[in-house]
């Protein structure tokens, strides 16, 4: 488990499920996620299956905190989970695994001891942006693969007074 602080209020960009195979061969989505859609953020999470962990050195605009997905090699730079601090708020950062039913009780178990506010998650390609009780689930969906997906997608967090989430279509 790693354990980060970030300023706050702020912005923050998500991504998940990007599975490049080479982060320089997909330099055009990058750049257009970081100029159209995340223009301004304090922060991008990416939830995991980076596949290239090449991809993080790609992303310039600001800092950037991953965790370690199911299609990732496992190494000491990317931990399984996250708890990133933003003043009051606690959330936590998870990829997940096995069937996307049951996948977010699963993952809540995980932190069940962290007291997270705002679970960002990855795994299923489903861009997910509610609250369930006292938590807010947000899954940015996959900007390259949308399987069952209505859409391709990346996604936006807000926390100020409260944690809000946008979903970003991106087709």
């Amino acid at each position: 488990m790693q354990y980060s602080s970030i300023k706050w209020p702020c912005r923050i960009g998500v991504i998940s499920d990007t599975h490049f195979v080479d982060a320089w061969f997909d330099d055009t989505l990058i750049q257009s996620v970081q100029e159209q859609h995340f223009q301004g953020v304090d922060l991008i999470l990416h939830a995991g299956d980076l596949v290239d962990p090449q991809i993080l050195s790609r992303f310039t605009t600001c800092p950037i905190l991953a965790v370690c997905g199911n299609m990732d090699s496992p190494t000491a730079d990317l931990a399984t989970r996250r708890v990133i601090s933003a003043g009051p708020f606690r959330i936590g950062l998870a990829h997940g695994w096995g069937s996307p039913k049951g996948l977010e009780q699963r993952l809540l178990n995980e932190f069940s001891s962290e007291n997270i506010d705002c679970l960002v998650y990855g795994h299923s390609h489903m861009p997910t942006c509610r609250w369930q009780g006292e938590q807010f689930l947000f899954n940015p969906g996959s900007p390259t693969d949308r399987r069952n997906a209505p859409f391709h997608s990346v996604g936006i967090l807000e926390v100020a007074d409260t944690i809000q989430g946008r979903i970003i279509p991106l087709d």
